[in-house]
């Protein structure tokens, strides 16, 4: 399959998604691209109300300590999330049948 015939399958799926949605998820989505478009708008103007203001370098320093934290625990939240569904953590609870538990509903 080449890539052509690819992005025409995914647009024929994206279609065929867009047809199944009701009239409430097109109004979902048009109000989440008006609150984006919202958020770009005033992020321009915010960053274009303050010329001439520099970031320091302590700044600088700072954001990137915090986009670095942020990564650490974003990673280490997934990596157990991960652990978790391969160690079993993640099955359902089961009740304990104490007739056909061979220690009579005692630990050992």
């Amino acid at each position: 399959m080449n890539w052509a015939s690819s992005m025409n399958a995914v647009w024929r799926d994206l279609l065929v998604s867009a047809r199944a949605l009701s009239w409430g998820a097109y109004v979902l989505l048009a109000v989440l691209l008006g609150m984006l478009v919202a958020v770009i708008w005033l992020a321009v103007s915010g960053w274009s109300s303050a010329p001439g203001t520099d970031v320091p370098a302590a700044g600088y320093l700072a954001l990137a300590f915090g986009v670095i934290a942020s990564m650490v625990v974003g990673v280490g939240l997934m990596a157990l999330v991960f652990y978790s569904s391969r160690a079993g953590y993640d099955e359902p609870a089961r009740l304990r049948d104490e007739d056909h538990d061979p220690n009579g509903g005692s630990t050992p």
